[in-house]
């Protein structure tokens, strides 16, 4: 009886449309999947202190793309070498994502001071970025609200919105900070270069009291190289005040890097 059912043609023609519509559908899958990179992601490698063509180079290795869109002036920064990149080290990306990177300019520039006063500390952190400044150190005053930009300083004096200033230069902000809103914790940054390693700091309002390099960074290219060997105080989930102050040990030995 069955070989009479299976033996019609009718019966025959319906099967082999159903495996005909089967492997349409396991093939529109696959080459969705294949087109959209589906679940494969890639960790964005560390671009910083490379030359742009060996960016490119370590790019292509991890199947991702880099694109120069801007440049600062780092005084002791070689010339042309990558300065920040965005996403960022670490982050996860599909395959053939495009990575920014802002390079150290070969010559000097100016930059216009922007008016930070009224800001939050992470909006005038991105906006000292965006034009090529670094957060220097975090001051906190009592205020109603906390991490609300009240002065800018450089060397102690404050400087004036509309004033020129070097590229690269560190501009220090007073914040507020209040009684019901003071705390936060001290992230894990062992592992991280330097840069990274104080953009992480300075995002949970921290600073950073002080760099200790051990004989294995005697440049300031090897500084940009440098890991995050050990931290002082260690990261906790126990609550610190904002403002506190961490120390950073950073190493180029392979063998004192953490694992």
């Amino acid at each position: 009886m069955a070989n009479k059912f299976f033996g019609n043609w009718i019966v025959k023609n319906i099967l082999w449309a159903a495996i005909v519509l089967a492997l349409l559908i396991l093939g529109a899958n696959l080459g969705l999947r294949a087109l959209t990179h589906h679940g494969k992601e890639i960790t964005v490698p560390d671009f910083t202190n490379m030359k742009v063509s060996e960016a490119t180079y370590q790019a292509s290795l991890s199947n991702i793309r880099v694109q120069v869109i801007d440049s600062v002036y780092i005084r002791r920064m070689a010339r042309g070498a990558v300065y920040s990149q965005n996403p960022k080290a670490g982050s996860r990306v599909k395959k053939g994502r495009r990575v920014l990177l802002t390079i150290n300019s070969v010559t000097p520039k100016k930059v216009q001071m922007p008016n930070l006063v009224g800001y939050s500390m992470r909006q005038a952190k991105a906006e000292l970025g965006s034009r090529g400044l670094f957060l220097g150190k975090l001051i906190y005053v009592s205020d109603m609200a906390t991490n609300n930009v009240l002065r800018q300083l450089m060397d102690n004096r404050e400087v004036e919105p509309g004033r020129m200033i070097d590229s690269g230069s560190e501009v220090d902000l007073v914040v507020g900070l209040s009684s019901m809103d003071n705390q936060t914790y001290v992230p894990d940054v062992l592992g991280m270069k330097l840069l990274r390693a104080r953009d992480a700091i300075h995002d949970n309002s921290l600073n950073i009291k002080r760099l200790v390099f051990d004989k294995t960074v005697s440049t300031y290219a090897d500084s940009l190289d440098a890991v995050v060997s050990r931290q002082v105080p260690a990261a906790s989930r126990a609550p610190i005040l904002l403002g506190s102050e961490v120390t950073l040990y950073l190493t180029n030995d392979e063998f004192a890097k953490p694992q």
